[in-house]
């Protein structure tokens, strides 16, 4: 079940880079919830609903300048039983404009992940962000 759960993850941060709509839905439930706290603004709006999340993730791609990776350690398995689960896994997101590769930002992701017909899906994602963003929009 863990390596399921950490794959389920793993998954998700490789759809996500490689806007891969299909793969993103299929990971995420109809219900899917977002939430973001940065410094600062504190606790972002939560995006509700597979839809909505899908849209805020083409809009971060289309206004992110360089190639985004999301790098995720450190997946651990807080809890989990035969219908959910709560996977945390420490963030470093890189962009990589050609010129040069940069750190943009680190955090932490607790997933909350939900067992279905076709394997686990991330009902709930929350991101604790170390720091503001620069700039642009650099993605989830």
């Amino acid at each position: 079940m863990i390596a399921d759960l950490q794959h389920a993850v793993a998954t998700y941060a490789h759809a996500l880079d490689e806007l891969n709509v299909p793969a993103l839905e299929a990971i995420l439930t109809q219900d899917t919830t977002w939430t973001f706290t940065v410094p600062g603004p504190g606790v972002l709006a939560p995006v509700a609903g597979r839809t909505a999340v899908l849209d805020f993730v083409r809009d971060g791609h289309a206004a992110q300048a360089g190639r985004v990776r999301h790098h995720l350690s450190n997946v651990v398995v807080k809890t989990a039983d035969a219908d959910s689960a709560e996977v945390r896994a420490y963030l470093m997101q890189t962009r990589n404009t050609g010129e040069d590769v940069r750190v943009i930002s680190t955090g932490v992701y607790t997933f909350g992940l939900r067992r279905s017909d076709s394997g686990w899906r991330i009902a709930e994602l929350t991101l604790a962000l170390d720091n503001a963003l620069p700039g642009s929009a650099g993605g989830p």
